[in-house]
């Protein structure tokens, strides 16, 4: 059994902490944020996550799991530490690393013995070399210890699933001896037959990109593969599982939609691009990407529009699903914003609906108004926009809906809604890739 300590309790600290707990370890979450911590030393969570409350309730009263303020002390008291602070996008696209640099100045300082200091933040590639020269600039005591690259593959909604049951763990380092400590921390996974892979730091950095930004590309190949089907008259649903029956291919990550979001693959796309840029390198499939996904965006406002007459004024048009995805509450890069900012520009009113993120979508659009069920979201409404694919969404009534609204229009931006009872209800509906609505 291993000390563990992970700085940092946002969404990859806390869920891998937590995670790492339920293996047996003694782990130690710490973040400076001291309403954060006593927020869980009470039972909270600060984030939405399927499964987190319980698994930290469960490893809390089992005696491995702990929280503090005190992160110089949780130095102290590790052998293994891993960094999970935040690496937000700059403004210039490339990825803010100065909450890592801030944790390896106080690693440094507070070194008393060998660590294995790993990383499990999303990082631009060659962190690993500035965080092991900001740690020996500080380790005044010259205390010996070993750097790992230890990126995170989870998804939001799944994902302590995907942290117990991963696809892989991946591993840079360059020795043996943390390598070894490494995988005694995985055991249980390793146990389980699940597939660990050995790199060199740098390679380990970019795997993490390198995925993200390839997901990224699958979800706008999607999209313009749906685009195309409104042209001619095909239907994409069809299209896509005939593709993801291909095992070169797969099925997962082709679902048409309003545009990628969320805190990974906009950032990511964008910092290994600029990475690429940097060293004389273009990423061209990535960079189309991202602008395939902008456009996409914007392609759903202006099917909203179309709808609406081509005109937003005074008009009440409800938002069911504010998350970028389904079981999360983060709406970072959300379709959801765009087409909330479009339809306010255009004089519009909107009224707005989500399970779980109407709180987290108040710090962007205080003054809309926000309600606490569909039926409520879509009474008097003039159009009704279906942003995210929550299941209380694809089990609502159409005929109800048809009753509460004003006029029964609706755009169906994740293509949840069975076309034929739209039809049978006289809805004046669009979808993505399978509507008869064309929009250039």
């Amino acid at each position: 059994m291993k000390k563990i300590t992970f700085i940092g309790t946002g969404y990859v600290g806390l869920v891998s902490g937590t995670a790492i707990s339920d293996f047996g370890h003694k782990v130690i979450c710490a973040d400076i944020s001291k309403e954060k911590i006593q927020l869980l030393k009470n039972g909270g969570v600060p984030i939405y996550e399927p499964g987190l409350t319980e698994l930290i309730k469960k490893n809390v009263n089992a005696g491995r799991l702990s929280f503090t303020s005190n992160v110089e002390k949780a130095i102290e008291q590790s052998d293994v530490i891993f960094i999970a602070v935040g690496t937000p996008q700059r403004e210039d696209g490339a990825a803010d690393i100065s909450a890592i640099e801030s944790v390896a100045e106080t690693i440094g300082q507070n070194l008393n013995k060998y660590k294995v200091i790993c990383t499990k933040s999303t990082v631009p590639v060659g962190t690993g070399a500035q965080v092991k020269n900001i740690i020996n600039k500080h380790n005044y005591k010259n205390i010996s210890f070993d750097y790992v690259s230890n990126p995170e593959f989870l998804r939001e909604g799944s994902a302590i699933k995907d942290f117990l049951w991963p696809d892989r763990i991946v591993i840079g380092t360059d020795n043996k001896r943390s390598s070894d400590i490494m995988k005694e921390i995985y055991d249980p996974l390793y146990i389980n037959d699940k597939p660990i892979f050995n790199t060199s730091i740098i390679t380990a950095e970019i795997i993490k990109y390198a995925a993200n930004a390839f997901l990224a590309l699958k979800i706008s190949y999607i999209n313009e593969v749906a685009n195309l089907c409104e042209v001619l008259g095909a239907n994409v649903q069809d299209v896509s599982k005939a593709m993801g029956q291909d095992g070169r291919i797969s099925p997962k990550f082709l679902h048409p939609g309003p545009g990628y979001g969320g805190s990974c693959f906009p950032k990511d796309t964008r910092a290994f691009t600029m990475l690429s840029r940097e060293n004389g390198q273009k990423m061209q499939t990535i960079e189309a990407a991202i602008k395939a996904n902008q456009h996409q965006k914007i392609r759903m406002v202006k099917k909203m529009k179309n709808l609406t007459g081509g005109d937003f004024s005074q008009k009440k048009i409800s938002i069911l699903g504010l998350s970028f995805k389904p079981n999360t509450d983060d709406i970072r890069d959300s379709a959801s914003i765009d087409m909330i900012s479009a339809i306010i520009d255009g004089g519009g009113l909107v009224r707005a609906y989500d399970p779980i993120a109407n709180e987290s979508m108040k710090g962007i659009f205080e003054h809309i108004q926000y309600f606490e069920s569909w039926e409520e979201a879509c009474e008097d409404a003039d159009a009704v926009a279906i942003m995210t694919e929550w299941n209380e969404f694809r089990s609502m009534s159409i005929k109800k809906l048809k009753q509460l609204m004003n006029k029964p229009v609706l755009l169906d931006t994740r293509n949840i809604i069975n076309v034929k009872k739209l039809k049978e209800n006289d809805f004046n509906y669009d979808n993505v890739g399978i509507g008869d609505n064309y929009v250039d």
